[in-house]
């Protein structure tokens, strides 16, 4: 009886440490990451007592300021915040993580898909919370842009799982582009291609044009963007009622910058749209390609209208289609 009991004592045993180390390894793969899927949205591992303070303020101030030309106020960066006990041995599909602390050394570093892949895990530490707003402050800007091309790079890459035919595309413009099968040609004229999109009460638009090349001068280029865009609006966009058609909102400025696009140089102009003699409008983003080789100047404008719903994702969506795109060298 005796040896039997010693037995059972160490069955007993070596299930209970089999049951043990199987739920750690169980836990390990439970890290909260219920965002993963979700596009814009990073987690900041970081203590509640860092995240309550100066640091946090300082985190919300750049990642979560709202998004250039929408009508209403979102964030660039949906934030889900865990302390840093809860992070340590545990693993993440998240593709953005910024992992914060206080540590005997200043420190930022950038470690290419530590957890799974594709992801950026921006690890910053520093010996005051003064000095880790510092680093915060310092690389701020290239860990967004960072960011926003692996969440770009993803968009792309779901895209490509269901693709429109973009033949008439090709033909007419000499370009590829990436576009979902959702979305269908709703219009096609001789310089100009209108694509859409249904969405629960509203719609996504694509269009593609192509000017001459000297319609938008560099010295008045928001102007001239602005110009172009609402004669195209005069000439194809309209609404249902009489004499309506689509314009640029006056009371708000356009944000412009310059950029490249397939190493093209390009204008980009975020702002709001709207019918005139209607009450539709929207955000819209637009890209002017300056085309030396082919003596053109082609624009990709991306707009929504979804009065009822949040409109940083579906413009993000048609930020990712226009940025998929590549140029034939000639016709």
């Amino acid at each position: 009886m005796g040896f039997i009991s010693v037995m059972n004592k160490t069955l007993f045993l070596w299930l209970f440490v089999s049951f043990f180390v199987s739920s750690c390894s169980f836990k390990k793969e439970r890290f909260p990451d219920d965002s993963s899927a979700a596009i814009n949205t990073i987690a900041v591992i970081i203590d509640d007592q860092l995240w309550n303070g100066v640091v946090g303020d300082s985190i919300r101030n750049k990642f979560a300021s709202p998004v250039l030309g929408l009508p209403q106020e979102e964030p660039l960066f949906t934030i889900n915040q865990y302390p840093v006990k809860l992070f340590e041995g545990f693993s993440t599909d998240t593709r953005n993580i910024l992992i914060v602390k206080k540590d005997n050394e200043n420190k930022f570093e950038l470690k290419k898909n530590e957890f799974s892949s594709p992801q950026n895990a921006f690890h910053i530490s520093g010996k005051t919370s003064f000095e880790i707003i510092e680093i915060l402050e310092k690389n701020a800007g290239d860990i967004i842009k960072k960011m926003r091309t692996i969440e770009i790079e993803h968009n792309q890459k779901t895209i490509k799982d269901s693709l429109l035919d973009t033949k008439k595309i090709q033909k007419k413009f000499n370009i590829d582009l990436l576009i979902p099968s959702k979305y269908e040609y709703v219009m096609r004229r001789r310089n100009f291609i209108w694509l859409k999109s249904e969405i629960p009460s509203g719609n996504n638009s694509l269009i593609i044009y192509q000017i001459p090349w000297k319609k938008i001068s560099s010295n008045n280029a928001v102007n001239d963007v602005v110009k172009v865009r609402d004669s195209i609006g005069k000439l194809y966009i309209h609404g249902t009622a009489f004499r309506t058609q689509m314009v640029t909102e006056e009371a708000y400025s356009p944000y412009f910058s310059k950029t490249t696009l397939n190493d093209y140089k390009t204008y980009e102009t975020k702002g709001t749209w709207q019918m005139k003699n209607d009450f539709m409008s929207g955000p819209f983003i637009n890209y002017a390609i300056f085309d030396k080789i082919n003596k053109r100047i082609l624009i990709l404008e991306g707009f929504c209208y979804a009065p009822s719903k949040e409109k940083r994702d579906l413009m993000f969506e048609l930020e990712s289609i226009i940025k998929s795109i590549q140029i034939k060298n000639s016709k």
